[in-house]
């Protein structure tokens, strides 16, 4: 007869990157058909307290958490952990264990923006801290990165944010910002550390991506809602890494324990997973081109956070106070096409995303993009894509 196991998962659901290994163990689940009772809090955060008294076969948990890694150590059952990836292996907790690449992820955001041609860069992260652990990897990758690449960089760390401290940290990073030489590539620990950022350039009125190129790491939904300027992200394997935490306890749960063997001997056997970063989303933060011209860098600002208002031509002309023949100059030697292009190219790729990335419905996205209807948004989009609105969704949605 199949036995029922039943499972805990020790998550704080409040964070983007448990909730996407939750999402990978529910995969699992699904995929296989297990019999497993799942044991979460109602409202999706672990109770300590309240699991010493718990009663089961198996648990997967986060163990970036100190405290959650702590009760574990004391607990006679099957444990999977869960957290990120450290350069010192006495680092990782010894039980079975998948980890995210924090070195890849640096390194990937690191390369991204290599490739756009930037030659300064810096890294916004955390205060030390045994909850921090995972920051001060990715802090070091940063370094590591600095070093082999043979460039120079500053790291900031900040403090933790609260309601009573908001405004001096702001202020302190606002200073950091102002510091740094331009254009530079910032790499933020999360998605949450680069909405600083982002919050900040806005108030300093220093330009992203054109002065200010911009990558976090999660690609956590919620932020893309709480920003004007879209945030590109490194995107963490964290479904991948729950499913694999879910396949591993599954064959420690049906596999009998060699108790034969010595605790070195077992310990040694431990397997370990580190999932590398998924890939990069793309988005307005980084899309740093190499702009030469301060007037084609003002004017490509200017458009980037206005063309969704309708503007024309006129209007760019008017904020920049300069000529049409001066500024139509300037595009064809900076960007090879002219300034209504950009502007029309600006709302077409703000449409394409808001396809690709949101539900908001089809016939409100003209609205949002400065098109004057839906009819002439299709018609936009069957010259220039070769394809509707709603065939380009689909597309997406599929990959």
């Amino acid at each position: 007869m199949k036995k029922n196991y039943r499972i805990a998962l020790l998550f704080n659901a409040n964070k983007a990157y448990d909730r996407q290994v939750i999402k990978g163990v529910g995969e699992y689940l699904q995929a296989t058909q297990c019999d497993w009772d799942i044991f979460f809090e109602e409202n999706f955060c672990t109770n300590l307290a309240k699991i010493k008294d718990w009663v089961g076969d198996g648990i997967i948990a986060d163990l970036d958490d100190p405290d959650i890694k702590s009760l574990v150590s004391t607990l006679n059952i099957p444990v999977v952990g869960v957290g990120g990836s450290y350069e010192n292996e006495k680092d990782y907790p010894n039980v079975p264990y998948i980890g995210t690449d924090n070195k890849n992820l640096v390194e990937t955001a690191f390369l991204h923006l290599m490739d756009k041609g930037l030659e300064h860069f810096a890294f916004y992260s955390l205060p030390d801290g045994p909850t921090n652990r995972w920051a001060a990897e990715r802090e070091k990758a940063f370094k590591s990165m600095l070093t082999r690449e043979n460039y120079s960089g500053s790291v900031y760390r900040g403090n933790i944010t609260t309601a009573e401290s908001w405004q001096y940290d702001m202020n302190r990073l606002a200073d950091w910002l102002q510091r740094l030489p331009t254009p530079v590539g910032i790499i933020a620990v999360t998605d949450a550390r680069a909405r600083h950022l982002l919050q900040v350039c806005e108030h300093l009125e220093l330009m992203v991506p054109d002065k200010i190129a911009i990558i976090g790491i999660d690609n956590e939904e919620l932020t893309r809602y709480l920003t004007r300027v879209s945030l590109s992200s490194v995107g963490q394997g964290c479904k991948a890494m729950g499913y694999a935490a879910a396949k591993m306890l599954h064959q420690k749960l049906v596999t009998p324990v060699d108790n034969t063997l010595s605790v070195d001997h077992q310990l040694a056997q431990l397997p370990r997973i580190i999932i590398p970063a998924s890939k990069v989303f793309e988005r307005q933060s980084s899309d740093f081109q190499a702009i030469n011209d301060p007037l084609v860098i003002r004017a490509m600002h200017y458009i980037r956070n206005n063309a969704y208002n309708g503007i024309k031509v006129d209007q760019v002309l008017d904020h920049l106070r300069i000529s049409r023949s001066n500024l139509e100059s300037r595009f064809k030697d900076e960007r090879g096409h002219s300034v209504h292009q950009e502007i029309h190219n600006a709302k077409l790729k703000r449409a394409c995303q808001l396809l690709y990335s949101t539900t908001i419905a089809i016939a409100e996205i003209p609205d949002l993009c400065g098109y004057p209807s839906l009819q002439y948004m299709y018609t936009v989009f069957k010259k220039d894509i070769e394809m509707t609105p709603k065939e380009y969704r689909m597309i997406n949605l599929l990959e």
